[in-house]
């Protein structure tokens, strides 16, 4: 083959190999980030994926939900720390254990986020006994109540707070569900109340109906 046919030949087949490669790095599959609620999707830019930054960002629901969950939180710990030296059923111990084990390491994600997101960390010192409005929470009278009880009559007291006090942490967790959205939000609340709502049914199998 004349050496100008086997040049031509050969810039050919490598200007079909870059029109291959090409057509192979092109993005076939839109990445779509979820709207607010009411809003439509969206689809990201190349930079917005590599960036890893949010599309929509966090709401005032959002922020409002993390806040007043900590203090929240914070209250079922301190009625959980009691169970202790307080309860008398060892199932009963056991459960508040596990409710102040989980809450405590979930303040701590909550007021990540909260610095993640240009927010000021709230202090769980300071932040049980706020904000009673909240659904589900202990007034000051019930607190003193509790801490004063022992025995069968400290589980009674317990399980009728504490299921109150998931049944309003639930109601809080659907809230920011429907108006959110933040989708690291929305995890944690999804897990609120998967996690509560078994709570609720280990409380009353223990002390039964």
């Amino acid at each position: 083959m004349p050496v100008r046919v086997a040049a031509a030949v050969l810039a050919v087949l490598v200007a079909a190999g870059v029109g291959a490669c090409s057509a192979d790095q092109a993005p076939s599959n839109p990445v779509l980030q979820p709207g607010a609620p009411g809003e439509a999707n969206h689809t990201l830019s190349p930079e917005e994926i590599e960036s890893g930054v949010p599309a929509v960002p966090p709401n005032a629901a959002d922020f409002a939900y993390a806040q007043m969950m900590i203090a929240h939180h914070q209250q079922a710990i301190e009625m959980s720390e009691l169970a202790p030296e307080r309860a008398a059923n060892t199932s009963l111990k056991g459960l508040a254990s596990r409710i102040a084990d989980t809450q405590g390491p979930e303040i701590g994600a909550m007021n990540n986020w909260l610095r993640d997101n240009g927010k000021p960390a709230v202090d769980p010192a300071h932040a049980g006994h706020s904000g009673h409005t909240m659904p589900g929470m202990a007034t000051a009278e019930e607190l003193a109540a509790l801490r004063a009880a022992k025995g069968a009559e400290f589980d009674a007291q317990y399980v009728r707070l504490m299921t109150r006090h998931h049944e309003g942490a639930i109601q809080m967790a659907n809230a920011v569900r429907k108006d959110g959205s933040d989708g690291k939000v929305q995890e944690m609340a999804d897990n609120i109340v998967a996690e509560q709502s078994d709570e609720i049914q280990r409380m009353r199998t223990i002390l039964g109906p």
